[in-house]
């Protein structure tokens, strides 16, 4: 799981500096189903900012209390601002992880295979209203990149018609469900990282 900050560097090509501080979550039965695992993720943000209300504190995911991150950026200028949320997962429409894990060395042919033949995804919701799916294939052909976005990644081009305009609601019942929980899980952090900031 990411989150995406952003602060003010008027050096940088566009303005600003990008912040992402990460949690990673080993292969464990919690971590084996994606969208319950950030349904629970959910919960205890909830939870946190809760807790910190009723002591009179502001929670932030980042900590010092109730940090919800483990690694990355764990400290923002001042003045950063909270702009998204992602996930990565090796599951993929090749088969879940434990499974494919089990595949690496018994291949069944002569060609052993490794972790970089495996695909992966990345689901990512920014306070914009953006949505972009990433869908990693080592094996693609060149110049499918497997990125998928409801919006324009170039803003110099323009698009008529996007077929990934309504992208969260595409997919199969887990994908589906993946970005049900993420879209919680970004309205909870969105609703308290950034209220009372103007639009």
């Amino acid at each position: 799981m990411m989150l995406f900050f952003v602060s003010d560097a008027p050096a940088q090509p566009h303005g600003y500096q990008l912040h992402t501080a990460y949690r990673l979550w080993l292969a464990s039965p919690e971590s084996q189903h994606l969208p319950r695992l950030l349904a629970d993720l959910t919960e205890v943000v909830t939870d946190s900012i809760t807790r910190a209300g009723a002591a009179g504190r502001r929670w932030h995911p980042l900590g010092p209390q109730g940090s919800m991150v483990n690694g990355g950026d764990m400290t923002l200028p001042a003045g950063a601002v909270y702009v998204g949320v992602g996930v990565t997962t090796l599951d993929s429409d090749q088969g879940r992880w434990q499974q494919l894990a089990r595949t690496l060395h018994s291949s069944g042919d002569d060609r052993r295979r490794s972790v970089f033949d495996l695909k992966g995804q990345c689901f990512v919701l920014l306070t914009d209203g953006t949505a972009l799916h990433v869908d990693r294939d080592p094996h693609a052909p060149i110049g499918a990149d497997g990125v998928r976005c409801t919006k324009p990644l170039d803003p110099d081009r323009v698009i008529h018609y996007n077929p990934h305009e309504h992208l969260t609601d595409q997919g199969d019942t887990i994908t589906r469900d993946t970005w049900t929980q993420l879209t919680h899980l970004h309205h909870t952090l969105t609703g308290h990282l950034l209220a009372g900031r103007p639009a």
